[in-house]
């Protein structure tokens, strides 16, 4: 069998880029991605943002990260033994990968190790019965005892339980927030004790306070490090939920725990199991059905990782591009025949852009009808959505979806 060629990794420098990228307006994962193939690297992102935004409609200059602001993340980083974990490199959690709005960079303490074992997500109720909190301490320990690394989200009760539960055979923590403001506040003593074992992540820049809105951002985390997701306790319309539909989305196996009818913290588990989620009652429920169900994507994913190799001189081919491929766009010049089939005319993006935004309204579309509907390329959809997403105009959700944001004056 051929040896498998080390896994490419960002300079020092590209790091900085790439963080500053991230940390801009309006530059999501999706966004990020777009960017980097668009510019050919983040660098050269970075100096198209302002351009790209007022062609996607901005109102106002868009925010771009300083040096200064990411100078400051380095060191505060480095003192609290942080590290960055970027897309593509070899310590990223390879089913995370997998994931179509996979974080460009994860800041990581702990044990690397931990992210490149096969894992399942278990979450519940914040508000959890006694019941709930003695099941969810019985499943993490069986799951750990058969080999999985638990992820969970740190909040109170039932996550919390499953961390505590599987401290010795491994556990991972997602934080809605930066490593320099946990929350809750009662989950530090366990992320210390967390870190010697297993490992604690974030995508947000490391001084994040939390909002609400960063809560459903962490769950699909949360489900996309794990082969599968269990779901011991949830009322309807609990984060658990949202935890759930974001392991349907990205093809995870989704179980539930019965509860009884009479307690509303079941109501959400119970649903779960009408819809057609896997009944989990001891560990060896889900145990045995993921080692029927995955083992092929399992050992594929855990098979993509390797050593990290020289420094990479391509970011596009990083985020696994091609470059000679790739559509690009030059903000602010004309089309240049020179430059080759692979830049889309400034002109053909204008009307592309112009069609698509009239095609789009709040219900969200997938990319294809999208397409088809406004008769653009794929390459003219993708940078003429990039754009529009810099100035803040439109919103992407499960499944290729995009809809328009509806303006300040709507809202108001």
């Amino acid at each position: 069998m051929a040896k498998r060629p080390p896994a490419p990794r960002l300079s020092d420098d590209q790091l900085f880029d790439w963080l500053r990228l991230i940390r801009s307006e309006n530059v999501g994962p999706r966004t990020f991605r777009a960017l980097v193939n668009a510019c050919g690297g983040a660098r050269g992102a970075i100096e198209a943002l302002p351009d790209l935004a007022r062609r996607g409609g901005a109102r106002r200059p868009i925010r771009v990260a300083t040096t200064g602001e990411v100078e400051r993340e380095l060191a505060l980083a480095r003192k609290l033994g942080v590290r960055f974990v970027a897309l593509g490199e070899a310590d990223y959690p390879p089913f995370l990968r997998q994931i179509d709005s996979a974080p460009p960079i994860i800041a990581l303490r702990g044990r690397e190790e931990a992210l490149q074992q096969p894992a399942v997500a278990i979450v519940g109720s914040r508000n959890a019965s006694a019941a709930g909190l003695t099941f969810a301490d019985r499943l993490a320990r069986g799951i750990g005892q058969a080999g999985y690394v638990v992820v969970s989200g740190l909040a109170r009760g039932v996550d919390q339980r499953v961390h505590v539960a599987s401290l010795e055979t491994g556990t991972i923590g997602v934080l809605a927030g930066g490593h320099a403001r946990p929350y809750p506040n009662e989950a530090i003593p366990l992320i210390e004790r967390m870190v010697e074992r297993g490992a604690v992540v974030s995508e947000m820049p490391i001084e994040w306070e939390p909002r609400g809105r960063d809560f459903p951002r962490r769950n699909r985390i949360v489900s996309g490090l794990a082969l599968g997701i269990v779901v011991v306790e949830a009322a309807r319309g609990s984060g658990s939920l949202i935890t759930a539909r974001f392991a349907l989305d990205q093809n995870r196996q989704v179980f539930a725990t019965p509860g009884s009818p009479l307690d509303p913290r079941a109501e959400g588990t119970n649903d779960l199991l009408k819809q057609g989620a896997t009944i989990c009652t001891s560990a060896e429920d889900v145990v045995t059905a993921l080692a029927l169900a995955r083992p092929t994507e399992l050992f594929a994913a855990l098979d993509e990782g390797g050593s990290a190799g020289e420094p990479l001189w391509s970011e596009q081919a990083l985020l696994g591009v091609d470059p000679e491929t790739t559509p690009r766009t030059t903000p602010g010049d004309e089309l240049d025949e020179a430059k080759g089939p692979t830049y889309v005319a400034v002109d053909s993006l204008e009307a592309a852009r112009d069609r698509i935004v009239a095609l789009l309204g709040p219900s969200p579309i997938s990319l294809d009808d999208l397409a088809r509907s406004a008769e653009a390329s794929a390459r003219e959809v993708r940078v003429a959505l990039m754009e529009l997403e810099l100035a803040g105009r439109i919103e992407f959700s499960g499944g290729d979806r995009v809809a328009l944001r509806p303006s300040r004056d709507e809202t108001a």
